[in-house]
């Protein structure tokens, strides 16, 4: 008669994982495997014989261990994250390879050199829901290793865990190399002074939330919120919340006012991601954190048929869109606040509300709240550069004085020598630079904005338009298209569509011109500008008598303008005479 028994018997197993393997791997995967076997061979398999543990079997990007006891076991995934914290030291963030590891205590069944069981299915759930380069252990385990283990464990509560029955109480560490463990966030705070909020706009985008009930596609979901967090945090004006703070929440509930306080945040930015082959949702919100109240939500969807190229278009979209938004916030905030208490920076968001207005009071009135915010902190860059910016518009429509041209020139260059890591001083200083006829300065600076933050409608606005200005149409194009597809009703890109149809007028398509052109007067009926270039648009398709009714409406809008102002902005001075002769063809004032 066989012996059909099972062998089972009662052991701490240890899942361990590289977090954002897959992302790792479609970046370099050469180097990522190298580093692995490295990490492999010099630290993580020393350690487990050190901690007398057995590896049962390894994966592409993980491993399965038995340990005799969990006090070995916490011993063992502690020492390997310190260890690969203090590799990773001089690693940049998104090239690192960090482990995530879970532990449980329970009943294995042993099949070979295998094993199987609710002990093992636990630990792998578990090492599913820790953070890059934490731990996440049982509550069994925990009762196991209390006052034996030097390890600073966080109760992260009862967890929902796939294919596991009743939800699990959980307990999590993040380590760091100078001591056992970190305090968790929750503990800190108790113990803390409420932070102060920064000086700018700042956010945490906490991990999203995978709505799929595959932990599989984690990889994807932590991935993109990384590269999220890194396009947002390449917004000079915007102080972001680093990645290991932000994925301390990751897991669990976390209500967005308690976000705001422990973080020091006046905005959290959260979402979830639900994946049905082939289709990708993305659900994103933005929140004020001290009221709760929505600042903006969006819906992405796409194919995931090449999911990296999706994964870099929604950080690509929400980064360009999350930009405008906060400047709407802060700037609705900064107005609600009592004249008494504004300070410059106030003042400058004040001025942008009157900016963005576009008439000649509003731009009065922003000019002279620039130069009060400048009278308090005469090196704000940032509004010394809009204050040039104004000079340059009031230039622009004919409401301009003599020696505006000079004052602007100076204020642009003062502030890009204040502040050249600003991409939103250096594309404003850069675009009255270009539209001054200092193309190569012009030039410098809103290239320098456009590696600082290429995710900016406003950035690649003023590029767009300082290529115009250097007669270079076929860059402009491709700038103006990314910034309209980015944020199409950027209030501080004012006229997208009338810049896309100048850039098809400096390249000599005319038709392409005049269609958009002809668009873009309807959404913005008082800009100027926009006529001319339709004016010039028409006459060179010939139909001067059209074009001669539209100075009529470029009159009306710029009473002041005549044929002569702006024929210095262009670096081909055979675009400005087939410019000028058109307008005067067309009848426009000498």
């Amino acid at each position: 008669m066989t012996d059909d028994r099972v062998e089972r018997r009662l052991a701490a197993v240890l899942a361990a994982d590289v977090a954002g393997y897959s992302r790792l791997m479609g970046r370099d995967e050469e180097g990522t495997l190298t580093q692995l076997k490295t990490f492999r061979k010099t630290l993580v398999d020393p350690t487990i014989t050190a901690h007398r543990g057995r590896i049962v079997k390894t994966t592409g990007d993980g491993v399965l261990v038995e340990f005799a006891s969990a006090v070995d076991a916490v011993r063992c995934a502690a020492e390997v994250q310190r260890g690969m914290v203090r590799q990773n030291a001089d690693v940049p963030q998104d090239v690192r390879i960090e482990f995530r590891i879970g532990i449980h205590v329970g009943d294995i069944i042993i099949d070979e050199n295998d094993i199987f069981g609710d002990g093992v299915n636990i630990a792998a759930r578990l090492e599913g829901i820790a953070e890059s380069g934490g731990i996440c252990i049982s509550d069994d385990a925990q009762r196991q290793i209390r006052g034996k283990v030097d390890i600073a464990l966080e109760d992260i509560g009862p967890q929902n865990l796939k294919n596991i029955a009743e939800p699990m109480r959980a307990w999590r560490s993040r380590i760091d190399p100078k001591s056992s463990a970190l305090p968790s966030p929750k503990a800190s705070i108790e113990t803390a002074q409420p932070l102060t909020l920064p000086d700018k706009p700042s956010i945490a985008v906490l991990p999203f939330q995978n709505m799929s009930d595959d932990p599989e596609q984690d990889y994807f979901i932590d991935g993109m919120v990384e590269d999220i967090i890194t396009a947002l945090s390449r917004i000079g004006g915007l102080f972001v919340i680093a990645r290991n703070s932000s994925f301390t929440y990751k897991g669990r509930a976390a209500d967005v006012r308690e976000v705001g306080r422990e973080l020091g945040v006046r905005y959290v930015l959260e979402g979830s991601v639900r994946r049905l082959a082939p289709r990708v949702r993305v659900t994103c919100q933005l929140i004020e954190a001290a009221t709760g109240s929505h600042v903006w939500a969006e819906r992405f969807e796409g194919d995931s048929v090449d999911i990296f190229e999706l994964q870099d278009r929604i950080t690509e979209s929400v980064a360009g869109i999350i930009e405008p938004n906060i400047r709407r916030a802060e700037i609705t905030r900064a107005r609600a606040k009592p004249t008494e208490s504004l300070d410059a920076r106030d003042l400058y968001l004040r001025a942008l509300a009157n900016f963005y207005l576009l008439t000649r009071e509003s731009l009065q009135e922003a000019a002279t709240q620039l130069h009060h915010a400048l009278d308090i902190d005469p090196s704000y860059a940032l509004a010394r550069a809009h204050l040039a910016r104004i000079y340059q518009i009031r230039n622009l429509h004919g409401w301009g004085e003599p020696g505006d041209q000079a004052t602007a020139l100076t204020l642009a260059r003062n502030a890009i020598a204040s502040d050249d890591n600003d991409p939103e001083t250096l594309r404003t200083a850069g675009h009255v630079l270009g539209s001054f006829g200092d193309h190569d300065r012009a030039l410098a600076a809103v290239k320098r904005a456009v590696t600082l933050n290429p995710n900016s409608a406003p950035v690649l606005f003023s590029t767009a338009w300082v290529h115009c200005y250097a007669c270079d149409p076929e860059p402009a194009l491709v700038y103006f298209n990314r910034a309209i597809r980015l944020s199409p009703s950027d209030p501080a890109a004012e006229d997208l569509l009338g810049g896309l149809g100048f850039a098809h007028l400096v390249a000599g398509r005319f038709s392409e011109a005049q269609a958009i052109l002809s668009r873009a007067v309807k959404e913005v009926p008082d800009y100027g500008p926009t006529y001319r270039h339709l004016i010039v648009a028409l006459v060179q398709l010939g139909r001067v008598e059209e074009a001669s009714s539209m100075v009529v409406q470029l009159l009306r809008a710029n009473p002041e303008y005549r044929n002569s102002t702006h024929l210095k902005m262009w670096r081909d001075q055979q675009f400005v005479s087939r410019y000028a002769d058109a307008l005067r063809v067309a009848g426009v004032p000498e």
